[in-house]
């Protein structure tokens, strides 16, 4: 029970990573808000670990002020943010993505963290503790060709994570990334581009450990980082790739 007693965020919490690290929190005593687009989805995943579930948008500002107010009413307190939410635009050469797509990637991967903080961050300033987790990709840290402006989104991630670590630091909030290589999650088809069983191996071959990151590699890993067993951690990106970047 390594989180009893907190109370949480997940964003993107109706599938995949957000679902796994939704699931373990439940399962270490944390009080979870299940948030994601996908109203229906987030209703499920909430029934099944016994947290709420809220729909937003974390694009919109309105969506995502909405959604830490539910959580507050709902919890008291608001102990931990995961913004989980993400998106890709298809494989492609740099100037042939749309400018729809970029914004939409933009919007989500990058602005989002910014909302999430404008809603949250007094509450836990105020409250002088806080975690908050921002799910980066491999993708910021070693880019691959044809993502140019998904993986720019995730850099943008990792920078933003160091400087909300330190700026956060002197009012006992601690904010760290994870930084998975592509996993069995509804985005695995677009980061290939085709899901086929010869994409998957030459996917699989760049990876030393020989399989994608799971929902469960994802929900122990954020597990760590958000709780107080990672008190003096802070402005770190765990990679959770089975060796990827090395």
């Amino acid at each position: 029970m390594r989180l009893e007693g907190k109370t949480a965020i997940v964003t993107g919490g109706g599938s995949g990573f957000g679902a796994g690290i939704a699931r373990r929190f439940a399962e270490e005593g944390a009080r979870v808000m299940v948030a994601d687009i996908n109203g229906e989805a987030a209703e499920a995943i909430a029934a099944d670990i016994g947290g709420i579930a809220q729909p937003v948008d974390v694009s919109k500002g309105e969506s995502v002020a909405a959604m830490s107010e539910a959580a507050i009413a709902a919890f008291g307190t608001v102990n931990i943010l995961v913004n989980n939410a993400g998106i890709t635009h298809l494989p492609a050469p740099m100037e042939d993505v749309t400018e729809e797509d970029f914004d939409r990637v933009l919007a989500v991967n990058a602005k989002s963290v910014y909302l999430t903080a404008r809603s949250l961050v007094p509450h836990m300033k105020a409250n002088g503790v806080g975690a908050i987790l921002n799910v980066a990709s491999t993708a910021g840290v070693s880019p691959r060709p044809r993502l140019n402006w998904y993986n720019a989104s995730k850099g943008w991630m990792i920078t933003a994570t160091e400087a909300m670590a330190v700026e956060l630091a002197p009012h006992g909030v601690r904010v760290n990334a994870l930084a998975p290589v592509a996993g069995e999650t509804p985005l695995l088809a677009s980061f290939m581009g085709e899901d086929t069983p010869e994409m998957r191996a030459k996917f699989l071959s760049t990876i030393p450990l020989g399989r994608f990151s799971t929902p469960q590699d994802m929900g122990n890993a954020a597990l760590y980082l958000c709780s107080d067993e990672a008190s003096m951690i802070t402005g770190a990106v765990l990679r959770v790739d089975g060796g990827r970047c090395i």
